[in-house]
């Protein structure tokens, strides 16, 4: 199964898109959500950066610890 991150900044709370950083991850089917965003992270270069990640569905969002930052990782169908 293959998933779209992306990486971008925020504005009062809101994604903003200013910039962004994209990234497609290629896993099977039956990986965990949680293994999911370690590759998304480390694909973006944000692997040692801790936060909350909130699962939406087919839809995961992770929002670090004081940064003005979120990611989002959707699934490719």
């Amino acid at each position: 199964m293959e998933y779209q991150a992306e990486w971008t900044d925020t504005y009062g709370g809101e994604a903003n898109y200013s910039w962004v950083r994209r990234a497609t991850i290629e896993a099977p089917t039956d990986i965990s959500d949680r293994a999911i965003v370690r590759r998304a992270k480390r694909e973006l270069g944000i692997s040692g950066v801790k936060g909350r990640t909130y699962y939406h569905g087919d839809m995961i969002e992770f929002r670090p610890y004081r940064m003005c930052c979120v990611m989002f990782i959707h699934a490719q169908y």
